[in-house]
C-alpha cells in the first residue's frame, strides 16, 4: 500500500508560479514512476507530467516549457514547478504513483490550482 498526499496549490494571478509536492509513503520501495494529473471541471484527467526512477521525465503538450516536474529520492517527494500559469491550468492536480506491485497504481486525493486575475 502507498499513500500519497499532495500540497502546494491555490490561487495564483496568469503569469504566476505555483510549487506543488506530493509526498509518498508506506511501500515507497516499490514506487518506479511518477506523476502528475490534472482534471478540470467537465474535462477528463490528463497527462501534466511524469518520471521515473532514472529521471526521464515526459510533458503534455499544454505545458511543455512552463511545467517541470522533479523528485527528491531521500525524501520520497515528488514536485510540480509551474511557471507562466494561465487560466486554463485551472484544474485539480493529482499526483500518481506507479508500483512493481502488479503495476498497481496510486492516487492522491488533490490539490486545487486555480489561475485567476
Amino acid at each position: 500500500q502507498v499513500e500519497l498526499v499532495e500540497s502546494g496549490g491555490g490561487l495564483v494571478q496568469p503569469g504566476g508560479s505555483l510549487r506543488l509536492s506530493c509526498v509518498a509513503s508506506g511501500r515507497t520501495f516499490t514506487i518506479y514512476h511518477m506523476g502528475w494529473y490534472r482534471q478540470a471541471p467537465g474535462k477528463e484527467r490528463e497527462l501534466v507530467a511524469t518520471i521515473t526512477l532514472g529521471g526521464v521525465t515526459n510533458y503534455g503538450d499544454s505545458v511543455k516549457g512552463r511545467f517541470t516536474i522533479s523528485r527528491d529520492a531521500g525524501k520520497d517527494t515528488w514536485f510540480l514547478q509551474m511557471n507562466i500559469l494561465k487560466p486554463e491550468d485551472t484544474a485539480v492536480y493529482y499526483c500518481q504513483a506507479v508500483t512493481t506491485t502488479r503495476g498497481m497504481m496510486y492516487w492522491g486525493k488533490g490539490t486545487p490550482v486555480n489561475v485567476s486575475s
